[in-house]
C-alpha cells in the first residue's frame, strides 16, 4: 500500500487521518503530543475554570477504530523532499504522500522583549503555567505594602481583539468578582484592571459590526477597559510599553495578537509567505510537489481577495479537501480546488453572555451563550470529557466558583518567589 504521512495531531491532521482510515493507504500519524487539546477552551484552563486533561483526549484513543492509521510520538526535525523522507527523534519515514498540519505559534512579530516577557497561550502548557501566573499576582499582592505595586500585580493587560483575547479578559473578569474577592477577603473588585488592548479600531474584526459593538458594551459592562487604535511595542517584567510612549504598569502581558506558521515550514524550503505560511495551490498542494499537501493554521491560500483565517473551521474543511484529493491522485483522477464554506463565527463573554454570527443569522446574550455551550461542549472529543466539562459548567454556574485555583509546579521561575513572601508574613507576625 501506499504510504501516507500526516504531521500533527490537531484538527487538521485528524480529520485527515479519519478520512483516509480504510481506503487501503498506509496512514502514520506524526506528533510530539500523544494527545489531542481543544485549543478553544484553553482560556478556561488559564481561568482556572477546567482541568487540562478535561480539554484533552488521548491520540491513540481517538484512532483505534480507524483501520490503516499508525499513530508515532515524536518530534518532526526536518522533511527531506528531494528524497521523500520525514526526519523525527525516533528515525526517518518514507512516503508516498505527505500532509504537513503541523499547526501555528504565537506570532510575536519579532519582538523579543515581548515574547520573553509575556504569557501565549496555544497549547496546555501555555494555559497551565498562565493559571499559575493569574493566581500568584493575588497571592504576592496580598502582603504586598507598596500600593504602586499592588495595583502593578492587580493590573492585566491582554494584547488582541480576537475571539482569545476577549474571551480570555472577560474570563479573568469573571474569575476575579465572582470567586477571587471570597478566597481575598481584602480584595475589591475595583482595585482589579483588566485591561484590552487592540491594534485596530474593532475588536472581532470577523462579526459583523452590530455584534462588535455588543461586545464592547459587554466588556465595559463587566469593567474590562477595551481600548482601540493602541498598538504595544515593548515590555519589562513589571510594565508594558505602548506606542506613543505611554507605559502600563503590569506584571502581566497576555499576548493573543497572532498566530505565525511553525519553524518547520522552513523545511519544506520555500519562500514563505507573510507569518511563516506556506503559499499552497487551490488543490491545497504545492506548486513544485503535486505530492505533498499543507493544510491548517501553516497554509497560505486566498479566498475571495484575502487569505483564509487561522481557526479551526478551515483547518477541518482543507484537511477532508487534501485526503479525498490523494485518493482522487491515486485513481489518476483531477483534485478538487478547495472552497472554505464558512458557517459562522462565535465568542463568548463572561456569564451568560456570547455574540454569535451563524448561517447568517445574529443573536448575542442568553441565546448566544448557549448555543456557544452546546457548539463546544459536542466538539469535545470523548463522552467522559463532555461530561466533566459539563459537570464544571454547571457547578461554577450555579455556585459562581471555579474549583481549579491551583498554583502547581509548572510555572515561570518569576511568577512567585516564596521566600520574600515568607519574610513578609514572618515580619507581620
Amino acid at each position: 500500500m501506499q504510504k501516507v504521512i500526516i504531521i500533527g495531531a490537531g484538527f487538521a491532521g485528524l480529520r485527515a487521518a479519519k478520512t483516509l482510515a480504510g481506503k487501503k493507504v498506509d496512514v502514520l500519524l506524526i506528533d510530539q503530543q500523544n494527545y489531542h487539546c481543544f485549543q478553544p477552551l484553553l482560556y478556561q484552563v488559564a481561568t482556572a475554570g477546567l482541568e487540562p486533561e478535561q480539554i484533552a483526549y488521548p491520540v491513540r484513543g481517538i484512532m483505534h477504530n480507524w483501520p490503516g492509521v499508525r499513530f508515532l510520538m515524536a518530534r518532526v526535525e526536518q522533511i527531506d523532499r528531494a528524497s521523500k523522507h520525514v526526519v523525527t527523534t525516533m528515525g526517518s519515514f518514507d512516503y508516498d504522500y505527505l500532509i504537513v498540519a503541523a499547526g501555528g505559534q504565537t506570532n510575536y512579530f519579532g519582538n523579543r522583549e515581548i515574547e520573553q516577557h509575556s504569557f501565549g497561550l496555544k497549547n496546555l502548557n501555555d494555559a497551565e503555567q498562565l493559571r499559575n501566573h493569574l493566581l500568584s499576582m493575588f497571592e504576592r499582592a496580598a502582603y504586598e505594602r507598596d500600593p504602586q505595586v499592588r495595583q502593578a500585580l492587580h493590573t492585566f493587560v491582554v494584547v488582541g481583539g480576537g475571539p482569545t483575547g476577549v474571551e480570555l479578559a472577560g474570563a479573568i473578569r469573571e474569575l476575579v468578582k465572582h470567586v477571587l474577592v471570597r478566597d481575598f477577603p481584602q480584595l475589591e473588585n475595583s482595585q482589579v484592571q483588566v485591561i484590552l488592548l487592540e491594534a485596530t479600531d474593532k475588536v472581532l474584526g470577523m462579526l459583523p459590526t452590530r455584534l462588535q459593538q455588543k461586545t464592547l458594551q459587554r466588556l465595559e459592562k463587566m469593567g474590562v477597559q477595551v481600548r482601540l487604535n493602541t498598538a504595544v511595542e515593548g515590555a519589562s517584567a513589571d510594565q508594558v510599553y505602548l506606542k506613543g510612549g505611554e507605559v502600563i504598569a503590569s506584571h502581566t502581558l497576555i499576548w493573543a495578537a497572532g498566530v505565525r506558521g511553525v519553524e518547520l515550514a522552513q523545511s519544506l524550503e520555500l519562500a514563505l509567505a507573510r507569518g511563516n505560511r506556506v503559499q499552497v495551490q487551490p488543490d491545497l498542494r504545492l506548486a513544485d510537489d503535486p505530492n505533498v499537501f499543507v493544510v491548517g493554521d501553516l497554509a497560505y491560500l486566498e479566498q475571495a481577495g484575502k487569505p483564509l483565517p487561522q481557526v479551526a473551521p478551515v483547518a477541518i474543511q482543507q484537511a477532508v479537501t487534501a485526503a479525498k484529493n490523494i485518493l482522487q491522485q491515486r485513481q489518476n483522477q483531477p483534485t478538487q480546488t478547495f472552497i472554505y464554506r464558512d458557517r459562522g463565527s462565535m465568542a463568548t463573554i463572561g456569564r451568560n453572555a456570547a455574540v454569535a454570527h451563524i448561517f447568517g443569522l445574529q443573536f448575542w446574550g442568553f441565546p448566544a451563550w448557549v448555543v456557544w455551550l452546546f457548539i463546544h461542549l459536542m466538539s469535545l472529543v470523548g463522552f467522559r470529557n463532555r461530561l466533566v466539562v459539563l459537570i464544571n459548567w454547571a457547578y461554577n454556574y450555579f455556585f459562581y466558583d471555579q474549583a481549579i485555583r491551583l498554583i502547581t509546579a509548572n510555572r515561570k521561575q518569576a511568577d512567585f518567589d516564596v521566600a520574600p513572601a515568607l519574610d513578609i508574613m514572618q515580619t507581620n507576625n
